[in-house]
């Protein structure tokens, strides 16, 4: 078993209503256990310009699912929320109203198409971080050590 932190966020249309959502779906998803969700959190928008506050929160739970069949489970919740892109046509962050981004599979390294776990900017943003810490204080701290020791 691998316990698995994903994030989500929205800053468009209900944004509480589509988290909750978000986290619903999740904790549905078969062959997972111990599933929990941190707090909400307002923060403004990483890595773009925007008038809407985003809300983010992080869940964890248990699972042996591959990764990367958890991945494509995550990405089909994500389109069946939204199917609008969190990317313009130029490949700059836009509003969205879900984002759902797969960070850690325990301390696992993970490399394949489209998915590198731990989350290669998840250190970088505390809107990540804050959540993972409540929900998951033990593995944060590893993650956290395995990017201070540059070993990621």
């Amino acid at each position: 078993m691998a316990l698995a932190i994903v994030g989500l966020g929205s800053n468009k249309g209900h944004r509480r209503s589509i988290i909750e959502r978000a986290v619903a779906l999740i904790s549905r998803i078969p062959d997972i256990y111990e599933f929990r969700c941190s707090e909400l959190m307002e923060t403004e928008p990483w890595g773009f310009e925007s008038d809407n506050k985003f809300l983010n929160a992080c869940v964890a739970f248990e699972t042996d699912m591959p990764p990367e069949v958890l991945f494509g489970k995550l990405q089909e919740i994500e389109r069946s929320i939204s199917e609008a892109s969190h990317r313009d046509s130029t490949g700059h962050y836009v509003d969205r109203e879900i984002d759902i981004d797969f960070i850690a599979y325990g301390a696992q390294r993970v490399s394949l198409p489209g998915l590198i776990l731990p989350h290669p900017r998840a250190m970088l943003r505390d809107f990540v971080m804050i959540p993972f810490e409540e929900i998951a204080p033990g593995l944060c701290a590893e993650i956290k050590s395995m990017t201070t020791d540059n070993s990621l």
